[in-house]
């Protein structure tokens, strides 16, 4: 099959010793818990292009139980993944995320979050071709479960890849 389509998820609780990064932005409040900066939207990107490609998904290539990883970029993370998708014959051709989040208010950042995604995925760019489009959305929990009650974000991703 030339074209494939992945979907990625990813939630993480506040209550992070660091700083609140979400697509490679840093964000003014609470911190995430999780092994690495904990950016689920990067986590769920990288899932799904991952899945996209037939490749095993993030936590098997870089396990939470792997020290290296510990505080890592995710943004770097998803560069790397981008270099196996490519190496695996493929190239991304457009990602959408969607981000769930009851605080802080994320629309101010969704441009800058799609920019830093498209560039970590720049190495899975078609060749000659035009750059990946990457679009991000912010929505609310809307006091419905733990996205609502302001406990964690979600983030869930979809990317379509072709063979190159």
């Amino acid at each position: 099959m030339k074209v494939r389509v992945g979907m990625g998820f990813d939630v993480h609780p506040f209550g992070g010793d660091g700083p609140l990064v979400l697509g490679g932005v840093t964000i003014e409040g609470r911190g995430l818990t999780g092994h690495s900066d904990a950016d689920a939207v990067a986590h769920a990107v990288a899932d799904a292009v991952l899945g996209a490609a037939g490749l095993p998904d993030i936590g098997t290539l870089f396990p939470s139980t792997d020290e290296r990883y510990l505080g890592a970029s995710s943004i770097e993370i998803l560069a790397e993944v981008a270099g196996r998708v490519r190496a695996a014959g493929f190239w991304v051709g457009n990602v959408d995320v969607v981000v769930a989040a009851e605080e802080p208010r994320l629309a101010p950042h969704v441009e800058a979050m799609s920019a830093n995604l498209a560039g970590a995925l720049d190495a899975a760019a078609e060749p000659m071709g035009e750059a990946i489009a990457v679009s991000v959305k912010a929505k609310r929990g809307e006091g419905v479960g733990s996205i609502g009650r302001a406990e964690a974000i979600a983030a869930w991703a979809v990317a379509l890849v072709e063979r190159g």
